[in-house]
């Protein structure tokens, strides 16, 4: 199985260990991206920003996974939701319809599911 994952982190090390070949990984933060290529120089680390993205050349690509940042849902923040320029969801989406991945699985947080009117 294969997977391409967005805000890279410790969940791409999780699917490793649980048999998924990552085809990239995609890490905005250039210092977080050397620290993945430093501890595993095989996988395909790229600096780069999911918003601007292209997913089209991995389309098809069986999981789609990313820890996308939870500041503008959490309680402990200030809940901008969708008007929080680290609102990822809109890319994050874009991206799943690029890839159509078999599976997703987006990290977050429970105002997440709030805050799109999904729970109360």
């Amino acid at each position: 199985m294969n997977s391409i994952e967005f805000c890279a982190g410790g969940q791409a090390l999780g699917l490793e260990q649980a048999g998924f070949r990552h085809e990239a990984l995609v890490e905005i933060e250039p210092d977080f991206a050397r620290t993945l290529t430093l501890n595993r120089p095989h996988w395909d680390v790229r600096a780069a920003d999911m918003a601007t993205f292209d997913g089209r050349p991995f389309k098809g690509t069986e999981l789609f996974t990313a820890g996308l940042p939870c500041p503008p849902f959490s309680v402990a923040g200030k809940q901008l939701g969708e008007n929080d320029e680290r609102n990822l969801f809109p890319a994050a989406l874009r991206l799943m319809g690029e890839i159509q991945p078999k599976a997703v699985m987006i990290e977050n947080v429970c105002a997440t599911l709030r805050a799109a009117g999904h729970i109360n």
